[in-house]
């Protein structure tokens, strides 16, 4: 797998496990341009890539990805045109996910924001340390959960409680999350490394051919859903990227990470 051309992403190795980190540490791995751009197609490349049965996502630092970059949400208020690369990119991200027959694990460091939830949900299995939350905050902003939120939380948690957090953009504590069933596991945050290499590795030393098929069968009705759903949502949320609401709040969201620089 040629990485070299990843700017925001770093691909590391460890054995036959691929861990692709999303690495903006410095803003808790939220999404620019570039980031979005390189995630929709960095899971194409790992699914080709001929030396790893396993692929591991993660953020760098002390986040596993805070959502949208808000100076990006500007960019797109102001040239709405751009939304639409965003819209094929979301897109693209999301197939490229379940469409991956590796086994895909979220090792949830930290807060999983947005669409930083929305790629973790969509792994096949997930680990989070005691300290991360996991939250949509679409709604919080003025957007629809169009990238992805509503296809998959309530497909892992039921309709009345997904639409509960979506509506609300409330954060979900990682322990509670495992309760859910919106994760797998929640373990101690100094643990996180050895569950998620335990598992990886348990995957890696099986029978991969039937790991994978397995995962195939198991997301056609995914897949499914996500044909039927994601141009619905991106639309509406296409919509929303040039309400007042939206601008209202991005302005908001702006000032007050001004004032807390200052």
């Amino acid at each position: 797998m040629n990485h070299s051309h990843y700017e925001t992403i770093q691909i590391d190795r460890r054995g036959r496990v691929l861990t692709i980190t999303m690495n903006r540490p410095d803003v808790l791995n939220a999404v620019n341009a570039r980031l979005h751009s390189e995630l929709s197609q960095v899971f194409t490349d790992a699914a080709r890539d001929p030396d790893s049965d396993v692929i591991v996502l993660t953020g760098a630092g002390r986040a596993f990805c805070a959502g949208g970059d808000v100076e990006w949400m500007q960019n797109a208020i102001d040239d709405p045109d751009s939304f639409e690369v965003t819209v094929a990119e979301a897109k693209a991200i999301v197939f490229s996910l379940i469409e991956c027959e590796k086994p895909t694990i979220a090792r949830i460091n930290g807060p999983a924001v947005g669409l930083g939830a929305t790629m973790a949900l969509f792994c096949d299995v997930s680990f989070a340390a005691d300290t991360a939350y996991i939250s949509d905050p679409h709604v919080s902003i003025g957007m629809v959960a169009g990238d992805g939120g509503a296809v998959i939380w309530p497909q892992l948690i039921g309709f009345a409680r997904a639409k509960e957090f979506l509506f609300t953009g409330d954060r979900i504590g990682a322990a509670r999350a495992a309760d859910l069933g919106l994760i797998n596991r929640c373990v101690p945050s100094a643990e996180l490394d050895a569950a998620v290499d335990a598992f990886a590795d348990r995957m890696v030393n099986g029978a991969t051919k039937a790991i994978r098929w397995t995962k195939v069968t198991t997301n056609v009705a995914l897949r499914q859903l996500a044909a039927s759903m994601m141009d619905v949502g991106l639309a509406y949320e296409a919509l929303t990227n040039v309400s007042k609401d939206h601008r209202d709040l991005v302005d908001k969201f702006r000032a007050r990470a001004g004032k807390a620089k200052a």
